[in-house]
């Protein structure tokens, strides 16, 4: 079609070219663009209702507690919350836009946007797969959770051009794509088979897959996207103070909580400990745009040692930003388990030997 786009470019979605409209529009020098690009491709997706239904409900229960709390009235509580609707970033650019793009393209027809944030949620707050199951008790969505992410996977890898795509946008690309890969394929196909009963597993396209035979440590660029895609999964618990979760994400890639009752892991009261100097002194990290950019993330790469050493400055609120977050990437390892294996190393302010 065109020289400039990825060779599996494809307009699957019935406002595929809305969205390549409307990426010019964004602000690529804006911190949450990539988060900005995200949105568009969720937008233009069919909405999982009952995820959204959960997100309501959520938004509800802590409204009322609020609005109990500061002594309004009845009537008017149940008011507020009818005007709840589920988060809907970007809403106002969205609908002006897409009002624009359909007077100039009849053929929309009944076609609308979408606007809400499922996978925004997800990405802004580094959740595991589990982690947005628990967190709003989806235990009978999983499958609709896991379709709804494989599509707004599949529109950010294949329609979002390669030009529109930063290194941050990139990097989130490939956080979906891990995510995705690690999930059991039953789930999709369960929900498939609900909305086709016809349907064939062999004909699933939507899970993205890693040859096991290709060393993901020669792309250096990419393997680097997959180091720190775990490192700060592993702070997003960190800053949670869910220490078992946090040595989870290390050691498979997937977080997953400890049974309620047991008692804490060797390592995940070492990284508690490692963390309390700092938050002590700094508090809390940030890990927004600013906190998650790549200028902060300082690599020695030594092939030949079998390792390379990472350094991730944390950003805290008063933009000191001294201290910083060691870890160790094991190569061999990450080339056997075709993934990123990472150990955590300690925590220390910068310069400190």
């Amino acid at each position: 079609m065109n020289v400039e786009l990825q060779d599996d470019f494809s307009l699957h979605q019935a406002l595929s070219l809305y969205l390549i409209d409307t990426l010019p529009l964004l602000d690529r020098a804006s911190p949450d663009y990539p988060f900005d690009v995200l949105t568009l491709c969720e937008a233009i997706v069919e909405d999982p209702d009952q995820i959204l239904r959960k997100q309501v409900d959520r938004l509800k229960t802590d409204k009322m507690a609020e609005l109990r709390a500061a002594g309004v009235p009845y009537e008017e509580r149940i008011a507020k919350l009818d005007e709840i609707e589920h988060p809907k970033p970007l809403r106002e650019f969205l609908y002006e836009t897409f009002n624009t793009f359909a007077a100039a393209h009849p053929w929309v027809e009944e076609e609308n946007i979408r606007p809400k944030s499922i996978a925004r949620e997800m990405y802004e707050r580094y959740l595991s797969f589990a982690e947005y199951i628990r967190a709003y008790g989806l235990e009978r969505s999983e499958g609709l959770l896991l379709r709804h992410l494989s599509q707004v996977w599949k529109v950010l890898a294949q329609t979002v051009p390669d030009g529109a795509k930063t290194d941050e946008v990139v990097e989130m690309e490939i956080y979906f794509r891990e995510l995705i890969r690690g999930i059991d394929s039953s789930l999709l196909e369960e929900w498939e088979r609900l909305r086709d009963p016809g349907f064939v597993a062999a004909e699933l396209a939507d899970k993205p897959a890693r040859p096991a035979a290709v060393d993901l440590t020669r792309d250096v660029a990419a393997f680097r996207r997959l180091v720190r895609n775990a490192i700060l999964g592993f702070l997003q618990d960190v800053s949670g103070r869910n220490w078992e979760s946090a040595v989870s994400r290390l050691l498979t890639g997937e977080a997953a909580l400890p049974a309620e009752g047991e008692p804490a892991s060797d390592e995940a009261r070492r990284i508690e400990a490692a963390f309390s100097a700092y938050l002590e002194e700094r508090g809390r990290f940030r890990l927004d745009p600013e906190g998650r950019s790549t200028k902060h993330t300082h690599w020695a790469e030594d092939r030949d040692a079998g390792e390379w050493a990472v350094a991730q400055m944390l950003i805290d609120g008063e933009e000191r930003n001294d201290w910083e977050a060691r870890f160790a990437v094991l190569l061999a390892p990450s080339r056997a388990e075709n993934r990123a294996v990472v150990r955590f190393v300690d925590v220390r302010s910068v310069g400190a030997m």
